[in-house]
């Protein structure tokens, strides 16, 4: 799909407001409302706008830790694969999960309460999930900088 520069404005200014009103977000594109409206809708009919969230803070919420964890499988294989990615999905601790080219086949970020409740997950679900050779914790010490905005 091609993107003109005011559907490039209206996701620009939706990724920093969600909760921003079509009045307002008509305005700071420069269209009528109507015409913003119907970007939008074609933006989320489209899949280009996937959907509105709200983003908790997580140390507020009491989860401070922020873990990435590396996974080596001890195969390959379609079903292993598969296996692996159904089980970890259900985790409720881990926010991302990434299959990787280099040395880990999974790269997992995971938080926590702290380090105990991190000990608590590995062994209560990291450990058990299938087809894991291999795990590699590092713990994040700072986040520096962070952000869900795409660049368009």
């Amino acid at each position: 799909m091609a993107l003109d520069e005011i559907d490039r404005r209206i996701l620009r200014a939706l990724q920093k407001h969600g909760r921003m009103s079509n009045a307002d977000l008509s305005e700071q594109v420069n269209l009528s409302p109507s015409a913003c409206h119907r970007r939008v809708q074609r933006l989320e009919d489209d899949g280009l706008i996937r959907d509105y969230v709200a983003l908790v803070d997580a140390r507020k919420l009491g989860l401070p830790a922020t873990v990435f964890v590396e996974i080596k499988l001890s195969a390959q294989a379609d079903e292993v694969l598969d296996a692996f990615e159904k089980a970890v999905a259900r985790v409720p601790a881990v926010l991302e999960c990434h299959l990787m080219a280099g040395t880990a086949d999974y790269i997992l970020k995971v938080v926590a309460e702290d380090t105990e409740d991190f000990a608590r997950i590995h062994r209560q679900y990291l450990t058990r999930l299938p087809g894991v050779a291999q795990m590699q914790s590092s713990f994040a010490l700072r986040t520096v900088f962070k952000t869900t905005a795409l660049p368009v």
